[in-house]
């Protein structure tokens, strides 16, 4: 069970680092060379933006009570990333650099600082990120740069075993979720769709429920 204290300090930090990673998302939307999908949409598609990141984060930190207070450090640290990055291909099917490269040398750090197997997690980024690349090139382009990048990333945070079940269940619910706006005719085949989100969602599930 969770104290009272350990829950109001979890929701005070939740809404804090919403505010930041918000703020933070806004700025990087409001630069001329931000490749926005949905530009004229910016405020329509980003109105439940900070109440989701505030439970998604408030959960999270929840999961990571009892853990080892530097894990708990990475993995909150994972989670603030993965769930901007979620909320960014979400609004304007992008993602952006400046979260995937600080979550993978992150993930880096993580890695040697905690004695993990470094050669398994770099292999996995390398594999994972060159084989997202090679299906992005046989399929004319279907999976974006930002999502190779988040691929090789999370090699980084979760070794090849654990990459592999990402990969599969991030596509499993990414082609549901797919499957369904065709068939509500939300989408059509030659809409774009953001998978990004159900990769950094799986991996998040990954990395709370088990330990590092």
């Amino acid at each position: 069970m969770f104290t009272p204290t350990e829950i109001i300090l979890s929701a005070v930090l939740s809404m804090v680092l919403t505010m930041i990673g918000s703020s933070w998302i806004d700025r990087l939307y409001a630069r001329e060379d931000t490749p926005l999908t949905f530009p004229e949409a910016i405020s329509a598609r980003s109105r439940f933006r900070r109440p989701l990141l505030s439970i998604g984060l408030f959960v999270c930190l929840i999961a990571t009570i009892g853990r080892p207070p530097v894990e708990a450090l990475y993995l909150t640290t994972a989670a603030f990333l993965l769930l901007l990055i979620t909320a960014t291909d979400f609004e304007q099917y992008v993602i952006f650099d400046r979260m995937s490269l600080p979550l993978a040398l992150i993930g880096l750090l993580m890695t040697m600082h905690l004695g993990l197997p470094i050669a398994d997690r770099l292999m996995s980024a390398l594999v994972g990120g060159g084989a997202f690349l090679l299906m992005t090139i046989l399929t004319g382009g279907a999976l974006g740069g930002g999502d190779i990048k988040l691929i090789a990333a999370l090699g980084l945070w979760l070794g090849s075993e654990r990459l592999l079940d990402v990969v599969f269940y991030g596509s499993m619910a990414g082609g549901a979720a797919a499957l369904l706006m065709l068939l509500t005719k939300q989408k059509d085949r030659k809409s774009a769709f953001a998978y990004g989100p159900y990769f950094a969602l799986t991996a998040l599930f990954f990395l709370l429920t088990h330990s590092a």
